[in-house]
C-alpha cells in the first residue's frame, strides 16, 4: 500500500512535467508562426497563432490547478521543486503565448508596408526565440544548467536587436524615412518581452538542477547574469574543475 502511494504522486508529477514541456513547444512553435507571418503574410499563420495562444491558456489553467493539489501529496522535496518549477514556467509561457499573439495581430496587418531590413531583424528575433524555448525546455528534460545558462546570451542578442530597431524608428539619427514605426516598436517590444518571459523560463530550470538561483545569488551590478553565473560555478565545481562548455562562456 505504502509503495502504490509512493508512486502516484510521483506519476502525477510526470504528467504535469509533459503537460509543461507541451507548453515549451506549443510556444516554440508560437515563435515559429510569428517568423512564417513575416515571411509569407499568410492568415493561416495568425490562426494558427491564436490556437496556439489558447492551447497555452488552457495548459496554464490545467498545470495551476493540477500542482496545488498534487504538491500537498509529495514525499520528496524534489518533486516538490519540480511541479513548483513547472507551475512558474506555464505562466512564463502563458505570457509569451499573450505578447506573440499581439504580435501576430499587428504583423497580420501592417506586414506588407514594412521594410525589408525590420522584417530581417523581427524574423531574426522571432528565430531567437523560438530558439531559446526550444534549448530552455531540452535543458528542463536533461537537467542541463549548462544548456539553460547558454539562453541567458541569446537573450542579450535579443536586447541588441531591440536597440538597433529602436534607434532606428525613434531617434532616427540620419533622419531616414521610416514605415510604420508605431507599429513597428510595439512588435520590437513585445518580442523583446517574450525573450524575457524564456530567459525566466531557464532560470527556473537552473534553479531545479542546482537549487541556487541565478539572480539572488550572483547580484554584482557590474557582470550580466551568465557570467555571474559561470564564476559561481567554477567557485563551487568538485577540485575546482569545470566542464569546457562552463570554461569558453
Amino acid at each position: 500500500m505504502g509503495t502504490a502511494s509512493n508512486q502516484q504522486p510521483a506519476a502525477e508529477v510526470a504528467r504535469i512535467s509533459n503537460m509543461m514541456l507541451r507548453g515549451c513547444e506549443v510556444a516554440r512553435a508560437a515563435a515559429g508562426c510569428c517568423g512564417e507571418l513575416l515571411s509569407q503574410s499568410s492568415p493561416q499563420f495568425l490562426g494558427d497563432m491564436r490556437v496556439r495562444e489558447e492551447e497555452l491558456d488552457t495548459l496554464d489553467r490545467e498545470i495551476n490547478e493540477a500542482v496545488t493539489t498534487t504538491i500537498i501529496r509529495c514525499h520528496s522535496e524534489l518533486e516538490a521543486r519540480e511541479l513548483l518549477a513547472c507551475l512558474k514556467v506555464i505562466n512564463e509561457l502563458e505570457r509569451i503565448g499573450d505578447l506573440l499573439l499581439g504580435f501576430a495581430n499587428r504583423a497580420g496587418s501592417v506586414r506588407p508596408r514594412l521594410a525589408e531590413q525590420d522584417v530581417r531583424d523581427l524574423s531574426t528575433m522571432a528565430s531567437l526565440l523560438e530558439k531559446m524555448l526550444a534549448d530552455g525546455a531540452e535543458a528542463f528534460r536533461r537537467r542541463d544548467a549548462e544548456l539553460a545558462v547558454s539562453v541567458l546570451r541569446a537573450d542579450m542578442e535579443m536586447d541588441r536587436l531591440r536597440n538597433l530597431l529602436f534607434v532606428r524608428h525613434i531617434e532616427n539619427p540620419d533622419h531616414a524615412p521610416q514605415q510604420e514605426s508605431f507599429h513597428l516598436v510595439f512588435m520590437t517590444q513585445s518580442l523583446e518581452r517574450a525573450g524575457d518571459h524564456a530567459k525566466n523560463v531557464v532560470e527556473e530550470v537552473v534553479h531545479l538542477v542546482t537549487g541556487r538561483s541565478v539572480r539572488h545569488l550572483l547580484r554584482a551590478q557590474d557582470k550580466p547574469d551568465e557570467v555571474r553565473f559561470v564564476e559561481y560555478m567554477r567557485r563551487h565545481a568538485p577540485g575546482g574543475r569545470l566542464s569546457r562548455q562552463f570554461r569558453q562562456l
